[in-house]
């Protein structure tokens, strides 16, 4: 993608070849597609960044990839299950606990949050408690401290119908479904956002249709190309005179139709208008873009570009960028099983 410029011994050694040959077109597939959306690939900080991810293997298709938390964060809110009885050896399973009491369909979900002690010489007769609670306000979870010195990791869960945030354009809103167990530094960064007034500087810039290589539906067309175009919109969520800090990688799904990722480290991002599976698990995906406002992000794309070249890429790019302010929607918003599912 593209930034804006800003067995017997043979056997053994041919098992060896092969698995070198797989590990290194694993790396030259997620290089050619990092250029797609960033013309500063090149540079050595990103060079390091996309082998250190490819090599670390973490793609997003492990069991426990969407049960993470943060780190020296402890969450505050009324408890539904007491840590000093309720005990486990991972934030992993701490996390399922809390899953497993927000995944019905007949209401809110009675967890919204967990919170873990997970380092034994740290949390001292304490380990393994986690704490079960709930959320006034999930949008807003009541923070009790944060820091180096604090011992807990904690995370937010939102059910049906919770955690929905709305980018504002002229054009429309774009509502978005939110991942926190799957990307919770990522979430917590747009919450952020939406405690802020303005989001200036905040808009997509670039725009691209599916071209002829993808259908209404974002399947790919036997084939066809995979671009140009790259069927997306891209944009920048980085208010001005607010510090941006990078985004740590975090789970990597593919990328559907309707996929709400950051580029590298952020704070450019990108929709995703087809299913595009030749990307593999490239980029931290943080929501996804509830499926009747696709048709916000359709006329966006629609709208005059100009070409331009990034890292040898040809690109389209938006004449006017559509500004966009991040808001706070209702707690419910319908039926949002579909479309709305980080795998």
């Amino acid at each position: 993608m593209g930034r804006r410029l800003n067995d017997p011994e043979h056997s053994r050694f041919a098992s060896l070849i092969l698995l070198s040959v797989a590990l290194l077109s694993c790396v030259l597939v997620y290089a050619v597609v990092s250029t797609f959306l960033n013309p500063n690939v090149g540079s050595q900080d990103s060079s390091f960044e996309s082998l250190e991810m490819v090599a670390s293997g973490d793609f997003g298709e492990k069991k426990d990839e969407c049960c993470r938390g943060i780190e020296n964060l402890e969450l505050w809110g009324p408890a539904v299950k007491w840590g000093s009885e309720f005990k486990f050896n991972s934030s992993v399973e701490c996390c399922q606990a809390c899953k497993t009491m927000c995944s019905g369909n007949d209401g809110p979900c009675l967890c919204d949050t967990w919170v873990f002690c997970g380092n034994k010489e740290a949390c001292g007769s304490r380990f393994g408690e986690c704490w079960l609670k709930k959320q006034k306000d999930p949008l807003s979870p009541d923070r009790q401290d944060a820091g180096k010195s604090v011992i807990w990791t904690s995370g937010l869960i939102f059910g049906k119908g919770e955690g929905i945030v709305g980018m504002e354009t002229e054009y429309g809103t774009l509502h978005i479904k939110l991942f926190p167990d799957c990307a919770p530094y990522s979430v917590a960064y747009i919450l952020e956002l939406l405690t802020m007034r303005h989001c200036v500087g905040c808009q997509f810039y670039r725009a691209e249709s599916r071209g002829q290589s993808w259908d209404s539906e974002g399947n790919h067309i036997k084939d066809a190309p995979y671009g140009p175009p790259f069927a997306l919109i891209q944009g920048i969520l980085e208010a001005q005179g607010t510090p941006f800090n990078k985004m740590p990688t975090e789970a990597c799904p593919t990328i559907r139709r309707g996929s709400v990722a950051w580029i590298g480290s952020g704070p450019e991002f990108f929709i995703s208008l087809a299913n595009h599976g030749e990307w593999k698990n490239s980029y931290t995906v943080f929501g996804s873009v509830l499926l009747e406002d696709m048709e916000v992000a359709e006329k966006i794309v629609q709208l005059p570009t100009k070409s331009d070249v990034w890292n040898n890429i040809n690109v389209s790019v938006l004449e006017k960028p559509v500004p966009l302010i991040v808001r706070r929607m209702k707690k419910s918003l319908g039926d949002l099983n579909s479309n709305v599912k980080p795998e």
